[in-house]
């Protein structure tokens, strides 16, 4: 996400780094280069100008000191202008109702079916009960598609098969809603092609009779400069709440990001990364500033290891560490898990201090992954016993392996030497406490640095 505009103004601090202090000369053409990667990234003219000005006015201000390292000083300039383009704090869902009430709005291939599936399993985890509710009775195949998200996540649907008149489903899936315990309902709406009469009638009526505490417009990333002519069209009819980002993953310019809350004045409250069911995350407008800046995010990366890693397996799997008693099955449950986390161009996007480009991001993950599962399958290749008890792995083992994995025996007995490697390095850490339970961002950090090296 924003790849290439967080390569470019990583390389513009790298250039104003040369400079001793911040100059009129120095200052200016660091905003040409700023300017030129915000519209290359799709960024609104306008929320460009106005993004400009700002940095602009800061740097001649009395904020720049005199002595201060050039670069620091325009990375914070920088970072707190991104801020407040995104929406300076977070502005979480307002669940305040007996149920709640959340309308999910957006065109045809935003995502906004899926996003509200995947909003009922965020509830879930936080303790909510929420009902999907099928509302799009005129695209085909909607209703099947709701139901079929939501026997997939375990949650109910209340759709009522041949009814096209929204406004009594809604108010039946009330009524059930409140007969039934859920004290969440989410309206997947209908979608169109485009924004027309029809379409805003429906959702106008819809709002006007059951007053919904969320009007959440779904907007894909990639849709760039024509996301801020959907949402503020959306938001000048219904009055938004709220904004969900999906496909951030996919968007390599993020330029409607930067625009929408500028444009609709409403904050971007939740956004999608990926096509996983659990992957939508509440947006927090300084952990993505110092991710476009190349910072990481190491605040997400704890929270999200916190939901992957077991704690219960993450005290007994310290416990094995310390002891040299780590196996390769030890080792495959890690990797699981790890993968439960994100691929690793996500765990890399977090980490702060890696500062590395897309393209070097990819070739990482692409070899990271490619590397996994090759010794996967070298592991697979093992007997239970061996698997456990690696030191069984003598000469005749290892040849079958090799042949049983397709692994030249070269490199099985490269892959062994690593594990015995790494199995000794994890025993001298045992001073890191609740390395995965209690997920100090440190611990997590060095188990990853640990599999690294098994390759």
């Amino acid at each position: 996400m924003f790849d290439n505009l967080s390569d470019k103004l990583q390389e513009i601090i790298r250039k104003t780094s040369g400079n001793k202090e911040l100059t009129q000369d120095n200052m200016q053409e660091a905003l040409r280069e700023i300017r030129r990667a915000l519209l290359e990234a799709d960024v609104n003219l306008r929320v460009v100008k106005a993004f400009i000005s700002n940095i602009k006015d800061r740097a001649e201000g009395e904020e720049v000191l005199k002595g201060v390292d050039p670069a620091q000083q325009l990375v914070k300039i920088v970072h707190d202008e991104l801020v407040a383009l995104l929406g300076k704090e977070t502005s979480p869902l307002n669940l305040t109702g007996h149920p709640s009430v959340i309308m999910m709005l957006g065109l045809q291939g935003s995502g906004k079916t899926t996003s509200s599936a995947k909003l009922a399993v965020k509830l879930k985890k936080e303790g909510k009960n929420p009902l999907l509710v099928a509302c799009d009775v005129y695209r085909p195949a909607a209703v099947k598609q709701l139901q079929t998200l939501g026997a997939q996540i375990n949650t109910d649907v209340y759709a009522e098969e041949g009814n096209t008149d929204v406004q009594t489903i809604v108010q039946h899936a009330l009524n059930h809603a409140k007969e039934n315990g859920f004290n969440v309902v989410i309206l997947d709406t209908a979608g169109r092609l485009q924004i027309d009469t029809d379409m805003m009638a429906e959702l106008l009526l819809i709002d006007r009779i059951f007053a919904p505490h969320e009007k959440l417009l779904v907007i894909d990333a990639m849709t760039g400069q024509e996301a801020v002519n959907v949402a503020e069209n959306f938001d000048a009819q219904l009055g938004l709440t709220g904004l969900v980002l999906t496909k951030l993953d996919g968007d390599s310019r993020g330029g409607s990001a930067l625009s929408v809350v500028y444009c609709t004045k409403k904050p971007i409250k939740l956004t999608g990364t990926c096509e996983k069911i659990d992957a939508l995350e509440d947006f927090y407008p300084d952990r993505m500033a110092t991710r476009i800046l190349g910072m990481g995010d190491i605040v997400s990366f704890v929270e999200r290891a916190k939901e992957v890693f077991d704690e219960e397996e993450a005290k007994k799997l310290e416990k094995k560490m310390a002891k040299a008693e780590f196996t390769f099955d030890d080792f495959l449950n890690m990797k699981r898990q790890m993968s439960m986390f994100g691929s690793i161009d996500q765990i890399l996007g977090m980490l702060p201090g890696m500062n590395l480009k897309k393209e070097d991001r990819d070739l990482i993950s692409h070899e990271g992954e490619k590397q996994f599962k090759r010794i996967e399958v070298f592991i697979q290749s093992m007997t239970p016993e061996e698997r456990s008890n690696p030191q069984l792995l003598n000469s005749s083992r290892k040849k079958r392996i090799a042949a049983g994995s397709g692994i030249p025996l070269h490199d099985v007995n490269i892959y062994i030497k690593q594990f015995e490697q790494m199995r000794n390095m994890m025993k001298g850490m045992n001073q890191m406490k609740g390395m995965m339970g209690k997920m100090g961002g440190f611990g997590l950090q060095k188990m990853m640095q640990s599999m690294s090296k098994f390759r």
